[in-house]
């Protein structure tokens, strides 16, 4: 009896092991960085990474980067928006699970566990490269009349604004990446069970070049 309650104990331990939790994630170091007219210069796509995995700073200050609120009193953020609707989400794939980033409280949350990185392009560098990010456009954020093509237009310029936050960060730090449009996206869609007015738009590697 006592063997069984011990393996039941394991079990439920390594199975809880496996579950994702919330990550708070470190205040954006704002002071560090090339200056602006230097990573321009070096701004370049990177399609070899390391495996090594960024530290947790590093992600923080990334995704602050990339779509953070920079403006705390009225919510706004460190890529344009049309008429602020804020409707791209970041999704970012590591080895042990997706999250979704959270940029008012800069935190990330949950979204499936288990290492889905193949899921998020077809080119070999992409399952194994320590950071996926995944935007998605949620239309039930964009209040307007306007047809899916002008939807489209405004949700598209939004992505490549925040996409080259990236890009300009990741000069800035020494660090690979590169933007993506080859995604399987009706798989990737249903492993992190977006709903049906949640669009995949691109997707963006992020790691240290090998």
């Amino acid at each position: 009896m006592k063997k069984i309650f011990f393996v039941f104990l394991l079990l439920s331990s390594l199975l809880n092991a496996q579950e994702l939790i919330t990550v708070l994630l470190p205040p954006p170091q704002k002071e560090i960085g090339k200056p602006l007219m230097q990573a321009l210069t070096l701004r370049q796509s990177s399609r070899a990474f390391d495996t090594k995995p960024l530290p947790l700073q590093e992600l923080s200050n990334l995704l602050w980067a990339a779509y953070g609120v920079n403006r705390p009193q009225t919510g706004k953020r460190t890529a344009p928006s049309a008429r602020n609707w804020q409707e791209i989400d970041i999704y970012v794939a590591l080895d042990n699970g997706v999250y979704l980033y959270e940029a008012k409280e800069h935190m990330l949350s949950p979204i499936a566990s288990g290492d889905l990185r193949s899921l998020f392009g077809t080119q070999d560098f992409v399952k194994t490269a320590p950071v996926n990010l995944l935007y998605v456009s949620d239309y039930a954020k964009i209040k307007s009349n306007d047809n899916d093509e002008i939807k489209l237009m405004w949700t598209s310029a939004g992505t490549g604004f925040i996409a080259q936050n990236v890009y300009l960060y990741c000069a800035s730090q020494n660090l690979g990446c590169v933007v993506r449009g080859l995604i399987e996206k009706s798989k990737l869609a249903a492993a992190l069970k977006l709903r049906e007015n949640q669009k995949i738009i691109l997707s963006q590697t992020v790691g240290y070049v090998k």
